[in-house]
Formats: C-alpha cells, sequence, structure tokens
C-alpha cells in the first residue's frame, strides 16, 4: 500500500484492516478495524481529516477527500462502491453508496440509507436516514426496507470476510 505522511500527519490503520497495495491513503485519515480498502482507491486527508469507521467496505478506485478544515466522516459497516466520490461527506452508520456515487461538499447521508449507482448527492443535501436516493440531482425514491437490511447486511459480512481473506491469501505473481 502507499501509505504517506503529510506535514506531520500520518495515516492510523487498524491492525486488522485490509488495504490493497496500489491503494493511496494520504495524510489525517484514520481507518477502523476489519475495513477493506479496495485497489486503486485514493484518500487523501491533507486538507482536513477522514475517519473512516469499523468493518467499511471502499471499494475499487473510490476517491475521499475534503477542504480545508473539514472532517469527512464514514460511519461503520458502510459500502462505497467502485468509483464512488465522496467529498466532505458525513455517511452514518450501514449507509450504502452506490457504484459511481458522487457526494459533494457537506453532504449528509444517514444510517441504513442507499444512494443509488451514479446518484449525484450535490453540496449541503441530507438523504435522511432509512431513505433510498437516485438521479441527478439526487431525489428520494423510496424507503429502506427489512428485506433491503437483510441482503446489505449479508453483503457487509462478505466484506469484513473478504478483508480477512485477503489478508492472508492475496500474493502478488
Amino acid at each position: 500500500m502507499a501509505l504517506y505522511s503529510f506535514e506531520g500527519n500520518a495515516p492510523q490503520i487498524a491492525e486488522s484492516a485490509y488495504v490493497h497495495d496500489s491503494a493511496q491513503i494520504i495524510g489525517n485519515v484514520v481507518i477502523g478495524e476489519e475495513c477493506f480498502i479496495g485497489a486503486g482507491a485514493i484518500i487523501r486527508g491533507d486538507y482536513g481529516e477522514l475517519l473512516i469507521g469499523p468493518r467499511t467496505a471502499v471499494e475499487e478506485g473510490s476517491v475521499i477527500h475534503c477542504p480545508p478544515l473539514s472532517t469527512c466522516k464514514i460511519g461503520s459497516d458502510v459500502t462505497i462502491g467502485h468509483g464512488a466520490i465522496l467529498h466532505s461527506a458525513t455517511i452514518g452508520d450501514s449507509a450504502i453508496i452506490g457504484m459511481g456515487a458522487i457526494l459533494s461538499i457537506g453532504a449528509v447521508v444517514g444510517e441504513w440509507a442507499i444512494v443509488a449507482e451514479g446518484t449525484v448527492v450535490t453540496m449541503g443535501q441530507e438523504i435522511p436516514a432509512r431513505k433510498i436516493a437516485a438521479g441527478n440531482p439526487a431525489k428520494i425514491i423510496g424507503d429502506t426496507t427489512e428485506e433491503h437490511q437483510k441482503l446489505w447486511a449479508r453483503g457487509k459480512e462478505i466484506y469484513a470476510e473478504l478483508c480477512c481473506r485477503y489478508k492472508e491469501g492475496l500474493k502478488k505473481l
């Protein structure tokens, strides 16, 4: 993995987390227990602070950053889909951010909310807890159901397990 200190701030990564060797983690970043950080992810804590809670999956090609003197706080058990872009967002526990979604400065996504693939959550926009948002700009299109939670809870378990499997079983050829 490519870890960089920036102006005295070095990433703090839990020992049980998995960070792919092509991911770039820069500066003031805290990554919690059993997190999965996929190939090509870029997590830049050069201007502000980035906090990623336990068992969160940051899938391949995602970018996480924030403007000066701000904090990007991602809760526990969050899934951030392939190629998503987060810029100083606050994301509640167990939320799902779909592939290619964009969360702009100051966006807030509540607990168990689902942001669909390709959705654009605009600057300062809030997606309430247990709601589903889609479109550009994001609009609420429904509620997160028990079935959604069961489906995504299994997906979150798979990534926590994959974290351990990658640490032990991935071998560069």
